[in-house]
C-alpha cells in the first residue's frame, strides 16, 4: 500500500476539538467486548484529527494503538428539525450493511448528548483513496484504468438502487410514493425562499419542472450525495471501490432522481470554463465517462428504458442551485464569512442558465 495516495484526516479545526477522554470512557462501557477485542482493546486515550471534506456533520477519526475509527457528530449550533440526524444515520447504515456490502460496520451509536454535547456514532474506518477534484499525484493511472473506476463506482450505485428496501427492513426511511412530486414542490419553495436580488427568479424553470414530471417512479434505496468523493478506493487497486460513505441524505426515492443528482456535478472535459472551475470530482480524465455515456451505462445495467433524459437533468442541476442559493444566502445576510461562498451567486447564475439550455434542446417548452 502506498501511504501517499491514503486518504488522511488533520488537524482538528479551532473551535470543533472532540473530548477524546470522553469518547474514549464511552467506548470503553458500551461496545461490547467481541468489538473491543477486535478492535486490539482501545488500550489508551486516542489521538484525535478532523475530515476537512463536507460542509455538514463533522467526522474525526480516533487513532488507538491497534485500532482507528471514524466519528460523526453533528455540528455546533442551531440545527433544522430533521437535519443532522446520527441515530438514523447510523440505523440505516446499519441496516443496509447484510444487503448492501460498500456500507462501513457500524460500532455504536450514543443517544446520551451529555457526552460531548450531542449525540454521535462510531464507526469502521475504511482506509483507502478518496477522489477528490484530482486523483492522488502519486496515483499512477491510466485510461483504461480510469474507465473501470468509472464504471465501477456507477455501477456500486446501480447495486445500492437495487437493494430490496422491504427486505432489508428499511420500508420506513421515506414517503416513497409521490417523491418526485414532493422533490420538485420543496426545492422550488426552498429556492424562493432564499433567493437574493442578484441571482435569477428560477420561475421558468420551476414551472418546467412541474408541468413536466413524468407520469410513472420507481421508489428505491437513493443516497442523494452520491459522488465520486463519497467512494472509498482500494489503495493498492484504485478502480476497485471498497466503501461508500455520508448517508445523511439518504430516503426512498426515484433512481433516477438519484443519478440526475449525481449528474449534476458530473463535469465532462470539454465542459466550459464555468464547470471546470467547479469541478469537485475527477470526471475530466481521459477513460471517464460523458454524462451521456453515464445514462446509457446505467439504463442498461438497470434495464429500464428512458426515451429523454432533460427532467432528471433539469432536477438535479436546480436542485444544486438550490443548495447553493441556501449557502449564498448566509453569505450575502453575514451569517457567515467564509470567502468560498462569495461568488455562488455566478454559479446559481450558470446553473439556471443550464437549465434553461437542455429545456430548449428538448423541444418541451411549457
Amino acid at each position: 500500500m502506498s501511504h501517499s495516495v491514503v486518504d488522511k484526516a488533520n488537524k482538528v479545526r479551532p473551535g470543533e476539538a472532540l473530548d477524546a477522554e470522553a469518547v474514549h470512557e464511552w467506548l470503553s462501557g458500551h461496545l461490547t467486548d467481541e468489538v473491543k477485542a477486535k478492535l486490539g482493546g482501545l488500550k489508551g486515550s486516542p489521538a484525535v484529527t478532523q475530515y476537512s471534506g463536507g460542509a455538514s456533520n463533522w467526522t474525526y477519526c480516533l487513532d488507538y494503538n491497534d485500532a482507528s475509527l471514524i466519528l460523526r457528530r453533528a455540528p455546533a449550533g442551531t440545527k433544522a428539525k430533521g437535519a443532522h440526524d446520527m441515530g438514523r444515520e447510523f440505523k440505516l447504515q446499519d441496516a443496509l450493511k447484510p444487503v448492501y456490502r460498500y456500507v462501513p460496520d457500524m460500532l455504536g451509536y450514543c443517544e446520551d448528548e451529555t457526552v460531548i454535547g450531542t449525540d454521535f456514532y462510531v464507526m469502521e474506518k475504511l482506509t483507502g483513496v478518496i477522489p477528490r477534484k484530482n486523483l492522488p499525484r502519486d496515483l499512477a493511472t491510466t485510461p483504461e484504468q480510469t474507465k473501470q473506476l468509472c464504471t465501477n463506482v456507477l455501477d456500486s450505485l446501480i447495486e445500492l438502487h437495487k437493494v430490496d428496501h422491504e427486505k432489508a427492513g428499511l420500508s420506513h426511511l421515506g414517503k416513497g410514493a409521490g417523491y418526485i412530486e414532493r422533490q420538485i414542490s420543496g426545492w422550488s419553495e426552498r429556492y424562493s425562499k432564499a433567493k437574493t436580488w442578484n441571482v435569477p427568479s428560477g420561475k421558468k424553470v420551476m414551472r418546467w419542472l412541474e408541468n413536466n414530471m413524468p407520469a410513472h417512479e420507481r421508489i428505491c434505496i437513493t443516497h442523494n450525495d452520491f459522488r465520486f468523493d463519497n467512494v472509498v478506493l482500494d489503495p493498492n487497486d484504485y478502480t476497485r471501490i471498497i466503501g461508500v460513505l455520508d448517508w445523511e441524505l439518504a430516503t426512498l426515492g426515484d433512481p433516477l432522481m438519484d443519478l440526475g443528482n449525481s449528474l449534476a456535478y458530473w463535469v465532462n472535459a470539454d465542459d466550459d470554463f464555468l464547470a471546470q472551475s467547479t469541478r469537485r470530482q475527477p470526471t475530466h480524465l481521459q477513460g471517464m465517462l460523458t454524462r451521456e455515456q453515464v445514462v446509457a451505462h446505467y439504463c442498461k445495467e438497470m434495464e429500464v428504458d428512458v426515451d429523454d433524459f432533460t427532467f432528471y437533468e433539469v432536477y438535479g442541476l436546480f436542485r444544486l442551485a438550490g443548495i447553493a442559493q441556501q449557502i449564498y444566502y448566509r453569505y450575502h445576510h453575514g451569517q457567515t464569512n467564509n470567502p468560498a461562498f462569495k461568488n455562488f451567486w455566478i454559479f446559481i447564475h450558470y446553473l439556471l442558465w443550464r437549465c434553461n439550455k437542455a429545456i430548449k434542446a428538448s423541444g418541451k417548452r411549457k
